[in-house]
């Protein structure tokens, strides 16, 4: 501590400095010509990619949310003309019953295990949660996984193109907010667990993928400063919990983000957040 504060305070520069945010890459999948097993092919194109961060705090002063890396500092809000190749994406998060035969096939075992799949007993999921979307994953699981089934997450703008298409709506069906088109909200205080996949088709976004929006939060991209990591989640949760505005903010529009600040993935993992993959097209 005496080496510490050796240096007074009234010496330091009073002039703020932003850190510089880069983005985690991903590497390629090895491209498909068919579309496979339970994806949907999103033919790409032009898009401007629009969204804002969710934050409580900040307002839009420099160093709030990310850097893309088309930016020269983090900041709340984001606008850019970007070309998107074509992809494939999952229709629907990946489900506890996936989830299983990826852990039987690897015998998968997280470095960190602190709440890894919380939610299972003994190595199984809860009876009669096959088709729901597995929960209690970081970002490291579910790339682990992803790795596995020879995809990888998506890139935020491939997320945001599949639920949105070229055409700027709001929400994946429309503009207009549709309970019918989401899972029920759990207000309490504990969560009961997401929905059944596909419980909702008329949510789906113009190409056809499913459960974007109110069931679970879907892992994305990474980003890195000198300090510190952080991820963005897309689509928001079933889990609405009440009595106070800090809770995590939900990001239900698709012009909006959530950024989860990763410290640990035993501290990462959530019953509201689970993911899907993509691959790549020829």
């Amino acid at each position: 501590m005496a080496s510490m504060t050796a240096k007074p305070l009234a010496s330091f520069s009073h002039e703020p400095i932003v850190l510089q945010q880069h983005l985690v890459e991903t590497a390629a999948t090895k491209p498909s010509a068919e579309v496979p097993e339970g994806m949907v092919k999103i033919p790409g194109g032009s898009f401007v990619f629009r969204v804002r961060g969710t934050e409580i705090e900040g307002g839009s002063m420099n160093g709030v949310d990310v850097q893309y890396a088309w930016e020269n500092s983090p900041r709340r809000f984001h606008e850019h003309v970007m070309t998107i190749k074509p992809f494939f994406i999952d229709k629907f998060p990946v489900t506890n019953a996936q989830f299983k035969q990826f852990l039987d096939a690897t015998h998968y075992t997280p470095h960190d295990v602190g709440d890894f799949l919380r939610d299972w007993k003994n190595g199984a999921f809860p009876q009669g949660w096959g088709d729901r979307p597995v929960t209690w994953v970081s970002l490291e699981d579910a790339r682990a996984y992803a790795a596995w089934a020879g995809k990888r997450l998506p890139h935020e703008w491939e997320w945001q193109f599949a639920a949105q298409g070229a055409d700027g709506r709001t929400y994946p069906w429309g503009d207009e907010w549709n309970t019918a088109n989401v899972a029920t909200p759990d207000g309490g205080r504990s969560m009961r667990g997401p929905e059944p996949v596909g419980a909702h088709p008329q949510g789906a976004s113009p190409y056809g993928v499913q459960d974007l929006v109110g069931n679970v939060w879907q892992w994305t991209d990474e980003f890195q400063d000198d300090h510190t990591r952080a991820a963005i989640v897309r689509g928001g949760s079933y889990y609405q919990p009440q009595g106070s505005i800090w809770y995590f903010p939900q990001a239900y529009r698709n012009d909006e983000h959530s950024k989860v600040l990763l410290m640990a993935p035993s501290y990462d993992r959530s019953g509201g957040v689970g993911f899907r993959c993509v691959r790549d097209a020829q």
